[in-house]
């Protein structure tokens, strides 16, 4: 069952299986020889296989099994719907892939690619796919990943064919959202946050089902459980103004535990996913007792009728009677019990044994024995009590009858006398109670009148208040002390939240309407007031504002830099000179345009030296050789020049390697074809990057990788230069405040570590805020390392987003740090996932489920509503910290 577990499962006629079927038949497909795919044949990976088949022993199974299931789709396609509980025919996708479907479910189609690999001369053309001495090797080993997972059959008919798409998974969410209703209010939820919901639809009824079957076959013995006593028509009433039930009554042990169950019949007749729906009711009647909650057992026999049996639990609940049918039934089931209790514990009093009846009730009378009856021949027999009351008692354990004295607030025997006083058994009958411990004390002397009296630590007096009292006090003290230890592991469990926390947000907790209501954002006439009044007006209520509400889109280009740090905020005119900056972006220009026509030279010699190779028929490396030597002794104006810039600009390290040129000139080339490679593809659809805003965005690119050469370009660093652009609109500016981004964000790329903290700290909100999510993605795959959050943090959820909402996201961003946290983007991840949680609950998504949702829904949120999602998670979390 652990191996079970820990296997991945994935539904047979996927859109994923369906694609990668379709992808390896493909590659097997490409340039095979004509006499290996047939002159007449069509389907050409089944000549593949079939020739395969006649030489591999794994082939030529999948050969046979791949004809049965064709010759099954053939009869019953014959036989239509007419054939009672006929399996269901295969898709049309799936019959189409049959061969790769079949080899891949049976975990064996890396083995027979890997064959094909190692025999492709007699298959395939020399250029072919599987003949090339990487691309096939490649191909069989990707494929022994897919060979390890568990394949199941889909659970409804109607999802076949493909998975259903995001859009449809939404609009489903609110065409049921809406009768659905609002199961728990945001305002009702416990303090942690943790919401606990009942699925629905087919994937529940299957766990019920299965669920029920276990149950069901727990009944029987097995190899774990031992079944010490069964007896059918057993009955009970469940509640009060309610039908009696027939049901099975069983006995199991186990190595350390014994359980009592009682099992209506209607659940015995078949499993809820066979039976009607109604019958889910009966579940509620079931009884799973363990006996070691079970302190105190009432019989009561009777002769014209079976006994009844009674379980009281250490709280002193009882459980709904057992009424055995007749013919000493309820004595067989306590000699079981009694024999299944051995040898930790025993039934007080024992069950007697005798010669030819094996066990008996002990011989216990009424109290009132004076009353005798005579029947015809004189015979004077006194009457027998039919009523009993057996304790389950487990010597070897010193705790029990102590807990027993404390929680019923009298010694065992007493408990037992009141018990059987109850029933009018006479307590000097009882064999546990003995002549000598009936003393009487100061409270029987008065005549029990003084119920305040406490009892002294040798009486054995019975007392028919003293007791209950006492025992009321107990269960007080009991449920006290519950709640109390209850309260204190709550307190406990919240320090170390808020511990863990508490780094992740600011303490000090900014109001979005104090001093004024701050969802209007920073408007224009606010941002008029301060360039009046820069000197007066303060900063943290600015950014407060933009936190709220954002920026208005008119001022966008004068407020960002004051955000990105480019300016600082009480600034005057005057001393924002951009001199120096402009001056330092045309040096950086220059360098680096010098060091690329150097490379462009280079590159431009090194393809006349392959060109004259080929025509020369000469050997390649005495080229290249000539031309590395050439490198190194440049001694053109442009190399001097480009020389004594980087003299100037880094020291004599970089002055060296000025000199030798090579390792630089080659890292210098990398970058720049990443660039180009990333500035042509970079929003291409957006009105703005035209062919001159085009190489804009490079000469930026190019001057800040210049001047960190050290990091180099990343894939995404034009990503979240582009909105710079869009707003700044000016080359000297959009380079400066890029700069004062890359702070921050070049941490995410992977020469820094925040990607790692940035998963961790994810992990743990959802742990704590949403405990419901968080174990689905454990259960589904544990993608609880959070890696479809990636490309979110990366890129300040750029490639998530429209770019008017990219705008309203980021300025918040910047300016969290001061007003809530510096850790703000966990909170827009987290506001991303919780408002499609339903969703991700109701699909059971795994990992690759929900990478393909957050895809295919990028571009398409309502980033208002996320975000402020976003800032009431930053208040939860600060209100849990402050412990209001």
């Amino acid at each position: 069952m652990e191996e079970a577990v820990t296997k991945k499962f994935v539904h047979e006629d996927s859109s994923h299986i369906i694609a990668l079927c379709s992808s390896i038949e493909v590659c097997l497909s490409h340039l095979l020889k004509r006499r290996t795919a047939g002159f007449l044949r069509s389907d050409k990976i089944a000549a593949l296989f079939t020739k395969i088949g006649k030489v591999n022993t794994t082939a030529s199974e999948i050969c046979r099994k791949v004809q049965e299931q064709l010759q099954q789709q053939e009869s019953l396609q014959r036989q239509g719907s007419s054939a009672a509980r006929a399996p269901q025919p295969l898709s049309v996708q799936a019959i189409k892939h049959i061969w790769v479907r079949t080899a891949l479910f049976d975990k064996v189609l890396d083995k027979i690619v890997q064959y094909i690999v190692d025999n492709a001369s007699k298959y395939y053309e020399k250029e072919a796919l599987m003949h090339d001495a990487v691309f096939g090797p490649i191909l069989a080993a990707l494929l022994v990943g897919p060979c390890a997972l568990e394949y199941t059959k889909l659970k409804t008919l109607d999802h076949f064919w493909t998975d259903p798409s995001a859009n449809e998974l939404v609009q489903r969410h609110r065409i049921h959202g809406a009768h659905r209703g609002q199961e728990v209010s945001p305002g009702r939820r416990p303090a942690l946050g943790i919401r606990k919901r009942q699925s629905s639809g087919s994937m529940s009824e299957d766990k019920c089902a299965a669920s029920a079957r276990e149950y069901v076959e727990s009944l029987h013995q097995n190899s774990r459980v031992h079944l010490l006593y069964g007896k059918n028509n057993v009955l009970v009433q469940p509640k009060k103004d309610m039908e009696v039930l027939r049901g099975y009554l069983s006995l199991h042990q186990t190595a350390e535990t014994l359980t009592l169950k009682w099992t209506p019949n209607q659940l015995i007749n078949g499993t809820l996913g066979e039976c009607d729906l109604e019958k889910s009711i009966y579940w509620d009647y079931a009884l799973t007792v363990p006996l070691r909650q079970i302190v105190c057992i009432h019989c009561h026999q009777r002769l014209d009728c079976g006994g009844t049996l009674v379980l009281v639990s250490q709280d002193g609940i009882q459980r709904p009677p057992l009424h055995f049918p007749p013919g000493g039934h309820l004595l067989a089931f306590l000699s079981c019990l009694e024999t299944g209790l051995m040898p930790r514990g025993q039934l007080e009093p024992p069950l007697w044994s005798q010669k030819g009846k094996g066990k008996v009730f002990p011989k216990l009378r009424k109290r009132n024995s004076s009353a005798r009856l005579v029947d015809q021949d004189g015979v004077v027999e006194e009457q027998i009590a039919a009523d009993y009351v057996f304790r389950i008692v487990y010597p070897g354990h010193r705790q029990d009858s102590s807990e027993f004295q404390q929680k019923y607030a009298c010694p065992p025997h007493i408990s037992v006398s009141v018990s059987l006083h109850r029933h009018n058994i006479c307590p000097s009958s009882h064999p546990s109670i003995h002549p000598h411990h009936m003393s009487s004390c100061l409270s029987c002397s008065t005549g029990g009148s003084n119920a305040s009296v406490e009892l002294p630590a040798s009486c054995t007096c019975m007392h028919d208040r003293i007791p209950l009292k006492m025992l009321c006090q107990n269960m007080k003290r009991q449920i006290v002390s519950r709640a109390f230890y209850g309260w204190l592991a709550y307190c406990r469990h919240l320090s170390t939240v808020r511990t863990h926390l508490s780094a992740l947000v600011n303490h000090n907790t900014i109001p979005p309407d104090k001093p004024c209501e701050a969802s209007g954002g920073l408007s224009k006439d606010v941002w008029s007031k301060y360039q009046k009044d820069c000197k007066n007006y303060k900063e943290l209520e600015l950014l407060r504002l933009v936190y709220y509400g954002g920026v208005e889109h008119e001022i966008r280009k004068e407020v960002w830099p004051f955000l990105l740090g480019h300016y600082k905020f009480g600034m005057d005119k005057k001393d924002m000179i951009d001199e120096k900056i402009t001056a330092r972006y045309q040096q950086v220009m220059r360098e680096w345009k010098a060091c690329e026509v150097i490379v462009k030279q280079r590159e431009k010699e090194m393809q006349s030296a392959i060109f004259a190779k080929l025509s020369s028929g000469s050997s390649i490396d005495s080229h290249v050789l000539r031309l590395i030597h050439r490198d190194s002794t440049i001694s053109n104006e442009v190399s001097r020049k480009l020389c004594l810039s980087i003299f100037h600009k880094s020291g004599q390290l970089f002055y060296q390697c000025a000199f030798e040129q090579i390792e630089l000139l080659d890292t210098v080339a990398l970058n720049l074809h990443r660039i180009d490679k990333d500035v042509q593809r970079c929003d291409r659809n957006y009105y703005f990057f035209t062919t001159s805003n085009l190489e804009k965005l490079r000469n930026i690119m190019c001057s800040y990788v210049w001047e960190h050469l050290e990091i180099g370009y990343v894939q995404g660093m034009c990503d979240l230069l582009a909105p710079l652009m869009v707003i700044l609109d000016d080359e000297c500016l959009a380079y400066s405040c890029f700069t004062q981004l890359m702070k921050r964000m070049s941490q995410n790329f992977p020469t820094g570590g925040a990607m790692d903290t940035h998963f961790a700290n994810m992990r743990s909100l959802i742990q704590i805020l949403d405990s419901e999510l968080f174990e689905l993605m454990h259960q589904n795959g544990d993608y609880t390392h959070f890696y479809f959050c990636y490309r979110w943090f990366l890129l300040d959820f750029k490639r998530e987003l429209l770019y008017e909402d990219v705008f309203a996201v980021w300025e918040v961003i910047w300016v969290a740090p001061r007003i809530s946290s510096k850790h703000f983007v966990l909170f827009i991840a987290l506001a991303l996932v919780e408002v499609y949680r339903d969703i991700i609950l109701d699909n059971n998504m795994d990992f690759t489920d929900i990478i393909k949702f957050f895809n295919e829904m990028a571009e398409r949120h309502d980033m208002q509503h996320i975000l402020q999602i976003a800032r009431e998670l930053v208040h939860k979390v600060q209100t849990l910290i402050e412990n209001k």
